[in-house]
Protein backbone atom coordinates (compact mmCIF):
# COMPACT_ATOMS: atom_id res chain seq x y z
CA UNK A 1 0.00 0.00 0.00
CA UNK A 2 1.30 3.37 -0.93
CA UNK A 3 1.58 6.37 1.27
CA UNK A 4 -1.27 8.11 -0.58
CA UNK A 5 -3.54 5.11 -0.05
CA UNK A 6 -2.71 5.03 3.65
CA UNK A 7 -3.44 8.76 4.02
CA UNK A 8 -6.68 8.32 2.10
CA UNK A 9 -7.67 5.45 4.40
CA UNK A 10 -6.81 7.56 7.47
CA UNK A 11 -8.85 10.51 6.16
CA UNK A 12 -11.73 8.18 5.38
CA UNK A 13 -11.56 6.66 8.88
CA UNK A 14 -11.44 10.15 10.43
CA UNK A 15 -14.44 11.21 8.36
CA UNK A 16 -16.31 8.06 9.37
CA UNK A 17 -15.41 8.68 13.02
CA UNK A 18 -16.51 12.33 12.78
CA UNK A 19 -19.80 11.24 11.17
CA UNK A 20 -20.31 8.63 13.90
CA UNK A 21 -19.62 11.25 16.60
CA UNK A 22 -22.00 13.71 14.94
CA UNK A 23 -24.70 11.01 14.69
CA UNK A 24 -24.17 10.10 18.35
CA UNK A 25 -24.47 13.79 19.34
CA UNK A 26 -27.68 14.12 17.30
CA UNK A 27 -29.05 10.93 18.87
CA UNK A 28 -28.12 12.31 22.32
CA UNK A 29 -29.92 15.61 21.64
CA UNK A 30 -32.98 13.73 20.39
CA UNK A 31 -32.99 11.44 23.43
CA UNK A 32 -32.69 14.43 25.80
CA UNK A 33 -35.51 16.27 24.01
CA UNK A 34 -37.71 13.16 24.19
CA UNK A 35 -36.91 12.66 27.86
CA UNK A 36 -37.77 16.30 28.62
CA UNK A 37 -41.02 16.04 26.70
CA UNK A 38 -41.93 12.81 28.49
CA UNK A 39 -41.10 14.30 31.89
CA UNK A 40 -43.25 17.37 31.18
CA UNK A 41 -46.11 15.11 30.10
CA UNK A 42 -45.74 12.99 33.25
CA UNK A 43 -45.65 16.09 35.46
CA UNK A 44 -48.76 17.50 33.78
CA UNK A 45 -50.57 14.17 34.14
CA UNK A 46 -49.61 13.97 37.82
CA UNK A 47 -50.77 17.54 38.45
CA UNK A 48 -54.07 16.84 36.71
CA UNK A 49 -54.48 13.70 38.81
CA UNK A 50 -53.74 15.64 41.99
CA UNK A 51 -56.21 18.37 41.01
CA UNK A 52 -58.89 15.77 40.32
CA UNK A 53 -58.26 14.00 43.63
CA UNK A 54 -58.26 17.21 45.63
CA UNK A 55 -61.44 18.46 43.95
CA UNK A 56 -63.11 15.12 44.67
CA UNK A 57 -61.99 15.25 48.32
CA UNK A 58 -63.15 18.86 48.67
CA UNK A 59 -66.52 17.98 47.15
CA UNK A 60 -66.92 15.04 49.52
CA UNK A 61 -66.08 17.22 52.53
CA UNK A 62 -68.52 19.90 51.35
CA UNK A 63 -71.25 17.29 51.21
CA UNK A 64 -70.43 16.14 54.76
CA UNK A 65 -70.46 19.73 55.97
CA UNK A 66 -73.77 20.37 54.23
CA UNK A 67 -75.32 17.37 55.99
CA UNK A 68 -73.88 18.47 59.35
CA UNK A 69 -75.16 22.02 58.74
CA UNK A 70 -78.63 20.68 58.04
CA UNK A 71 -78.57 18.61 61.23
CA UNK A 72 -77.41 21.58 63.31
CA UNK A 73 -80.03 23.83 61.75
CA UNK A 74 -82.81 21.36 62.52
CA UNK A 75 -81.61 21.00 66.12
CA UNK A 76 -81.40 24.79 66.46
CA UNK A 77 -84.84 25.26 64.94
CA UNK A 78 -86.31 22.69 67.33
CA UNK A 79 -84.67 24.40 70.31
CA UNK A 80 -85.92 27.81 69.13
CA UNK A 81 -89.47 26.49 68.79
CA UNK A 82 -89.25 24.94 72.24
CA UNK A 83 -88.05 28.23 73.74
CA UNK A 84 -90.74 30.12 71.87
CA UNK A 85 -93.39 27.77 73.24
CA UNK A 86 -92.07 28.16 76.77
CA UNK A 87 -91.99 31.93 76.37
CA UNK A 88 -95.54 31.99 75.01
CA UNK A 89 -96.70 29.97 78.03
CA UNK A 90 -95.17 32.47 80.44
CA UNK A 91 -96.42 35.54 78.58
CA UNK A 92 -99.67 35.71 80.54
CA UNK A 93 -97.74 35.38 83.81
CA UNK A 94 -95.40 38.19 82.77
CA UNK A 95 -98.32 40.44 81.74
CA UNK A 96 -100.07 39.83 85.05
CA UNK A 97 -96.87 40.53 86.98
CA UNK A 98 -96.21 43.76 85.09
CA UNK A 99 -99.81 44.92 85.54
CA UNK A 100 -99.65 44.25 89.29
CA UNK A 101 -96.34 46.05 89.61
CA UNK A 102 -97.63 49.00 87.64
CA UNK A 103 -100.80 49.14 89.75
CA UNK A 104 -98.73 48.85 92.92
CA UNK A 105 -96.58 51.79 91.93
CA UNK A 106 -99.72 53.80 91.14
CA UNK A 107 -101.28 52.88 94.46
CA UNK A 108 -98.14 53.88 96.32
CA UNK A 109 -97.96 57.18 94.49
CA UNK A 110 -101.61 58.10 95.29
Amino acid sequence: MSRTDILTEIKKAEADAAAAVEKAEADKRTAIANARRDSVNKIQAAEANIRGSSEKAISKEKEKLSVKRGELLSVGTAEAEELEGAAAGRMSEVKDFLNKEFERTLNVAS
